[in-house]
């Protein structure tokens, strides 16, 4: 089963050779990997080419793009980019962040799920984060999501899904549609992925508005955005953020802004929600 991975990078210097690193010491090795260098200031395109001339499956593409981190829509701008520079011959398509050190065996068990289950569409291990010297599971959903930080998608799902949506809320989105064409979403708690940059850490002001316009466009409603913005809030430990996140979900349901689904998917998103939060209740 070949795999591709695709990874975008801005300004990753610090961390980007330790993720190339793990990825050249997996047991499975990958068929291409190929960095998308995105307007970096840094010597990340420097640190790629070094790992390139010594693993010949290891590529780098260049993208200009302005320097503002917006969740979403930059760093899938960014995959698309050296997406479209791979061809067919691929089962697996792989997006990960450049801040990432994988067990050896990750790809190898990665690969052994999908093998072993021809409806599973995607597969995924957890990211951990380091506090107080100790690496602790980065806690910020459900244990049966797939961070965006390590995204493998079966090339079939890939395809029907749509590929990636350039938006906040791309990395909800793949898995609800995933369940919608009765695809699995397969999470493996032995993966344990150490996550050197906390989720968010580069987000800007403007972000935070950006949340409550992904609940809108991932076709929610408001009931379903409020207990999601107040978990997330809960999680995330900043109660003050839900009335950001709702103000966001108002200002994009007056603009009126097009959902990243279709009516029916929308419907069957808001059923299997109000679903699972149900059973978390009862």
């Amino acid at each position: 089963m070949n795999y591709y991975i695709v990874i975008p990078a801005h300004n990753e210097e610090e961390f980007i050779s330790l993720t190339l690193e793990s990825l050249i010491s997996q047991t499975l090795l990958p068929k291409k990997v190929v960095i998308v260098n995105d307007n970096s200031t840094d010597r990340t395109a420097e640190i790629v080419l070094a790992y390139a001339k010594d693993n010949p499956f290891i590529t780098l593409v260049e993208k200009k793009s302005s320097a503002i981190h917006l969740p979403g829509s930059k760093v899938i701008q960014a995959f698309q980019k050296g997406f479209e520079t791979l061809d067919e011959d691929y089962d697996v398509i792989v997006k990960l962040d450049a801040d990432l050190i994988f067990p050896n065996n990750y790809f190898e068990t990665i690969t052994k799920h999908f093998n072993s289950d021809p409806t599973i569409g995607m597969v995924g291990g957890f990211c951990y984060i380091e506090k107080n010297g100790d690496w602790v599971l980065e806690n910020l959903t459900d244990k049966d999501h797939i961070r965006g930080a390590l995204k493998a998608y079966r090339k079939e799902t890939f395809k029907q899904i749509g590929g990636l949506k350039a938006q906040m809320g791309w990395d909800t989105v793949d898995e609800l549609l995933c369940k919608f064409y009765k695809w699995k979403v397969v999470t493996d708690e032995s993966l344990q992925v150490k996550h050197l940059k906390p989720t968010g850490a580069n987000y800007n002001k403007t972000a935070r508005y950006k949340q409550g316009e992904a609940f809108y466009t991932l076709g929610y409603g408001f009931l379903i955005t409020s207990i999601a913005s107040a978990k997330l809030c809960f999680m995330k430990k900043k109660p003050l953020l839900f009335f950001d996140y709702i103000q966001g979900f108002l200002k994009a349901k007056a603009e009126k802004k097009p959902l990243m689904v279709n009516a029916e998917q929308a419907k069957f998103i808001r059923q299997y929600r109000l679903k699972k939060m149900k059973e978390k209740l009862f």
